[in-house]
């Protein structure tokens, strides 16, 4: 401890997190959310193991956080059910030094414009002007006005896919502390650093700004080096959330630390790098139409196994899990009838299918309508009949699982919905990813163990709620100016505005 900082500050936690795409028919409501709260919530992050140098640093008080798959907008009485559960738990467990406001930065809310602002706002009220709070967001969330103002510290992941989405929880609560224990920490206000903050007018998927390649990997190469500067704590860049249609949605650079001038030159120079690359942003892997994909995939010589991401349905991007549009396609096509190749398909979500698929058991041959239950907007229920290869039930996310067999078509069906990324998700069914033809997954880049897997990958550019060619959604309520979507010609404000506190700029 240093000199007048808080030897033990007491810390409150609580959020919640989810991604929300507004262009999928899905709504996400009390069954979607994981709550934690208490001994179970502190448990949920490793840092705070006991043992750990940071558990050991403060009082942590564990309120309650609701964690949801990315989905559909959340259902207002969810919402409305888990902020008044923090609130609540704010104000019979406070007074707090500090607050560790754990989100998403995506979250959307049916007939709500900026969630995690509003949430923002609540958790300030009930905590008092002078606690201090720290947030920790994925890239692909959002920064609002709101959100800037009444949040002290802001960070986001730096890695895409994210493979560092604890670590950036640990660096926020590692900041919250450094302000809390250093110099000045008793102060509020000498606690409380600069935010330098640009609104960069750019939308792009993450599918188009992964870090594995340039221009990403190039502009976030940039953000430690920054945070190194004297005068600076810390340095972020958000993509932004480009399948939900509200003003707040953009890219955004934000660096904190007690040097204003430092912090608006770094936050600018960070800035002027994203706009000025907006069109080489590219997507991370070979694209084309479904058909194009398979008949790549299905060409003698071509690599096995062969990846194909089914993006327009990702259910962690928010899609709704139930779009059968690829499924009807794959069964649609003759030269994949024949049972001596092997195409596994994961997912579509559909409690009836699987309970019929599951009472038939295993060797049975069904008939069934697959899918397109809650988005049917790309294609409705698709009938597939085929023999039952397995059925695996109490899985804790998809619950019971089948998978029916049509020809070379392994066709995986779960009770709930149930995102793919991993190998053992496959080899849980009797299915071998390795030993397929192709494997179809509806996800965007790949995760490590299926980017591993891939001797052979395309992205296919499929409908659904988070479809990859964002100018045929439909965006109406973006800011004037954000590219792709408006290319007026022109140059950007890229000039940053800097605040310690909620309504007071700072001249830099």
């Amino acid at each position: 401890m240093h000199r007048d900082g808080l030897e033990r500050p007491r810390i409150g936690i609580g959020g919640i997190s989810i991604e929300s795409s507004t262009f999928s028919p899905h709504v996400s409501g009390d069954e979607a959310f994981t709550i934690r709260s208490g001994a179970e919530l502190l448990a949920y992050y490793p840092f705070l193991a006991e043992g750990e140098q940071l558990r050991d640093a403060a009082e942590w008080v564990p309120l309650t956080h609701g964690r949801s798959l990315p989905g559909g907008a959340v259902a207002p009485q969810t919402y409305a059910r888990m902020k008044r559960a923090i609130v609540d738990g704010i104000r019979a467990q406070g007074p707090f030094d500090a607050f560790f406001f754990d989100i998403h930065g995506a979250m959307s809310v049916v007939g709500m414009d900026d969630a995690e602002g509003d949430l923002a706002l609540a958790v300030r009220e009930a905590l008092g002007p002078d606690t201090l709070v720290s947030t920790s967001m994925d890239l692909h969330g959002n920064v609002s006005d709101a959100l800037f103002d009444t949040v002290d510290l802001l960070t986001c992941y730096r890695m895409a896919p994210h493979e560092d989405w604890m670590n950036t929880k640990q660096r926020a609560v590692h900041n919250l502390l450094a302000r809390l224990r250093g110099p000045h920490g008793a102060d509020p206000d000498a606690r409380r650093p600069l935010k330098a903050w640009v609104r960069v007018p750019v939308l792009l998927p993450g599918e188009k700004t992964s870090t594995r390649i340039d221009p990403a990997r190039s502009v976030y190469a940039l953000v430690p080096e920054v945070e190194e500067l004297d005068g600076v704590l810390d340095a972020a860049v958000w993509v932004g959330y480009a399948w939900a249609d509200e003003p707040r949605c953009h890219a955004t650079v934000i660096v904190t630390g007690d040097d204003g001038a430092v912090i608006a030159r770094e936050a600018e120079r960070i800035a002027r790098r994203y706009w000025d690359v907006r069109a080489d942003f590219a997507f991370v892997g070979p694209t084309a139409s479904l058909d194009e994909a398979l008949d790549e995939a299905l060409a003698d010589g071509a690599p096995r196994p062969y990846v194909i991401s089914d993006s327009g349905d990702n259910p962690t991007a928010g899609g709704a899990g139930d779009v059968s549009w690829t499924l009807g396609r794959l069964l649609e096509r003759p030269d994949l009838r024949d049972p001596a190749k092997t195409v596994l398909v994961a997912s579509v979500f559909d409690p009836a299918a699987v309970g019929a698929a599951a009472s038939a058991g295993v060797g049975a041959t069904v008939t069934l309508s697959v899918g397109g239950r809650v988005d049917a907007g790309p294609r409705g229920p698709v009938e597939i009949t085929g023999e039952v290869f397995s059925v695996t039930p109490g899985d804790p996310v998809a619950g019971t699982q089948v998978v029916v067999r049509s020809g070379a078509v392994h066709a995986i069906v779960t009770e709930r919905r149930k995102p793919f990324h991993h190998l053992d998700d496959f080899r849980m069914l009797g299915l071998d990813p390795h030993s397929a033809d192709i494997v179809i997954v509806k996800i965007g880049y790949l995760e490590p163990e299926l980017y591993d897997l891939a001797a052979g990958w395309t992205i296919a550019l499929t409908p659904g709620g988070v479809d990859q060619d964002l100018l045929r959604l439909g965006h109406s309520r973006l800011r004037p100016g954000v590219y792709p979507f408006d290319v007026t010609e022109g140059e950007p404000d890229l000039a940053a505005l800097v605040t310690r506190r909620r309504g007071e700029e700072v001249r830099a």
